[in-house]
């Protein structure tokens, strides 16, 4: 199924000078890692602490699009830079679903916005991602199966934030919107599901 996740081997020419500067530089793929999921958790708290405001909204996409360059930057310094470690593995995993709960979460304070179809988006991740992870217990790959996986979030959510940032207002539209992002996020839990049997043979 397509994803944003297709794009990355591109994504990831454009980032390998800035990876080798890192990595002479003395940049752990772990430190990358924390600090993508700190920078989630800090901006998750603005939006808790003022819920809607344009200015924090409208800074949402940029954020995940930085969060988005650091997923990136700490696999290619691990795997290319020799940083690979179970410890780093678990911690990247780990990190991704915290980073998601934290900045998806406090969006369900805005008005207007169904919280029980936000926290709904957010277990489905967690769901979905938990999927991919399974992959590697029975003899498959890890699974990144679209159509919602951790970039497609980003893309969704960013475009929900750029527009309550550029003052459209909430509405039906927006639990449209959110219902349409959990619809594709239990599809994708199946699709990674059935990828996941199909490579290993099930």
């Amino acid at each position: 199924m397509p994803s944003i996740y297709d794009l990355k081997p591109a994504f990831q020419n454009l980032l390998r000078p800035l990876v080798r500067r890192l990595a002479a530089a003395g940049a752990t793929a772990n430190q990358v890692t924390i600090l993508a999921a700190l920078l989630s958790i800090f901006v998750g708290m603005l939006i808790w602490r003022d819920p809607g405001a344009p200015f924090i909204l409208l800074f949402v996409p940029a954020v995940l699009f930085i969060r988005m360059a650091l997923n990136a930057v700490d696999g290619m310094l691990a795997r290319e830079h020799a940083m690979q470690s179970k410890a780093g593995a678990i911690l990247n995993e780990v990190g991704d679903v915290v980073s998601d709960a934290a900045l998806y979460l406090p969006l369900a304070l805005i008005s207007g916005v169904d919280p029980l179809l936000v926290c709904t988006a957010v277990v489905l991740a967690l769901i979905g991602e938990m999927t991919g992870v399974l992959g590697r217990t029975i003899g498959a790959s890890r699974r990144y199966d679209g159509p919602m996986g951790k970039s497609d979030r980003a893309l969704w959510f960013g475009l929900l934030c750029l527009l309550l940032g550029l003052g459209l207002e909430t509405g039906a539209w927006t639990n449209w919107f959110l219902a349409a992002v959990n619809l594709l996020a239990a599809w994708t839990i199946v699709n990674r599901a059935r990828g996941a049997l199909r490579e290993a043979g099930a």
